[in-house]
């Protein structure tokens, strides 16, 4: 890392450097033969892995902070980000890459071992994985794991509640991880996931499916998601076919009724889900209910959510805009995160202490989904030049922006993990996604790169 002094390494950091040196290495080796593109994967696997070993005086069991500390979220690393590190380290295929999804998967496990309330398979949405000082003055001097043996859940924030989103994302994970090592223990605790949803989020309402999880007072939440759902047919797809279990198909079928339910016939596009069982919530429409829904599904009778996603959502940022962040001579081509997004109120922050949004903010996780399933699709040559495009478009952000960000309070290696937008935009479902260098952003940019489709059963 640059721009800073730090203590020799520990073992565990020493360790813990397998994949980005091998990375960097196969770029490096031979210069004049890499590819733009190797270099541009390179530095995104060096962002995980600094996101990974930010804190190394508090034990070799961690996960990845999921933002750069300038987010203000401090040392957060939330489920679902890990579960995509996790995925990208696989999708690298390297040894490497192989040790760090290993070594965040088990982390995954013991966090579902060591919560502090519940023994029943869970994961919290988020943890903190390293000592900070909170808004109010008080401090949270713990690692991811704390003296008494306990995962540190994020409770400063209010990440205490488990989603059944989350929860799938773990288990998609924790199952790849099994296909991939043969460990037993990956397997078992993506069926103890898998269990947790059967149990917590199953429905007979007149719409079906899974609902959305518990809040931090382990209440059930009334919400059905179109996302969730289109999670779950990817994880008791992989369930049904480790175990070799048969009820899992049932529950696969259960999940996917419910989100062809939500497809709209006339506008090709998916809904984003019920908030009562009984009524279609019609707006606003996400951007992930069309992209992963055909990673998951690979349905050609809804294949046109993706010219949807890509017409109705695509935006262009550039200085020029009202409330832009991008830097003179720079601009970005993507999607947003919704059909919201596109309306935000640009006369008012997002949130309190938070800037004004840019309704053209790029977000960049997003349009990686957006590349990956264009490539997936194979509509022609159409798809692949526009996968490129917006390939691009995230590789120039993981250059030009972000720059200077750090995590633990060490400066990121050089141009190394993409930001979650280009500039300030707000999602319409109470929060925001800012240039802040993101894991999420960063492991999908690496599987759209890679052509590896995490939602394939």
């Amino acid at each position: 890392m640059s721009g800073r002094r730090h203590p020799a390494p520990s073992r565990r950091a020493l360790l813990g450097a397998g994949l980005g040196a091998a990375v960097i290495g196969v770029a490096g080796a031979g210069s004049a033969h890499a590819s733009p593109a190797a270099f541009a994967q390179a530095r995104a696997h060096a962002f995980l892995t600094a996101a990974m070993d930010a804190y190394p005086d508090h034990g070799t069991t961690r996960l990845a902070q999921s933002y750069a500390d300038q987010a203000g979220l401090f040392s957060t690393a939330f489920t679902y980000d890990n579960a995509l590190a996790i995925l990208a380290f696989i999708a690298a295929r390297t040894t490497g890459g192989r040790d760090r999804a290993v070594a965040l998967g088990d982390a995954l496990l013991y966090a579902q071992a060591h919560d502090p309330v519940h023994d029943d398979g869970r994961l919290r949405q988020g943890y903190n994985v390293g000592p900070y000082t909170f808004y109010d003055g008080s401090r949270q001097p713990d690692g991811f794991v704390r003296a008494d043996a306990t995962v540190n859940v994020g409770t400063q924030f209010g990440f205490t509640g488990t989603a059944v989103g989350d929860m799938a994302w773990a288990g998609i994970a924790l199952s790849a991880l099994a296909g991939r090592t043969g460990k037993r223990r990956f397997l078992e605790g993506a069926v103890r996931i898998g269990e947790w949803i059967e149990r917590n989020g199953r429905t007979d309402e007149p719409l079906g499916g899974y609902k959305f999880g518990v809040d931090g007072g382990n209440q059930k939440l009334p919400f059905t998601s179109t996302e969730h759902n289109t999670d779950l047919v990817c994880l008791f797809g992989r369930l049904a076919r480790l175990t070799r279990d048969r009820v899992w198909l049932e529950r696969r079928a259960r999940a996917r009724e419910f989100v062809e339910r939500m497809w709209e016939t006339d506008g090709g596009f998916f809904y984003t889900g019920t908030n009562d069982g009984v009524n279609i919530n019609t707006s606003p429409i996400p951007e992930d209910t069309q992209t992963w829904t055909w990673l998951a599904l690979g349905s050609r009778a809804h294949a046109g959510s993706l010219d949807w996603a890509a017409r109705e959502l695509a935006v262009f940022d550039h200085a020029g805009r009202r409330n832009s962040t991008v830097p003179a001579g720079q601009s970005y081509e993507g999607v947003t995160f919704g059909s919201a997004s596109l309306l935000a109120n640009e006369d008012a922050p997002i949130a309190d202490s938070q800037p004004k949004p840019d309704r053209n903010g790029v977000w960049f996780e997003g349009t990686a989904h957006l590349a990956l399933a264009l490539r997936e699709r194979r509509g022609g040559r159409g798809d692949e030049a526009r996968a490129r495009r917006l390939i691009g478009s995230v590789e120039r952000a993981q250059d030009l922006l972000g720059g200077g960000q750090t995590v633990g309070g060490r400066v990121l290696p050089e141009r190394a993990g993409v930001v979650s937008a280009s500039s300030p935009l707000d999602t319409g479902f109470g929060f925001g996604y800012y240039p802040y260098r993101h894991v999420g952003a960063t492991a999908w940019y690496l599987m759209a790169a890679t052509r590896f489709n995490p939602l394939r059963a």
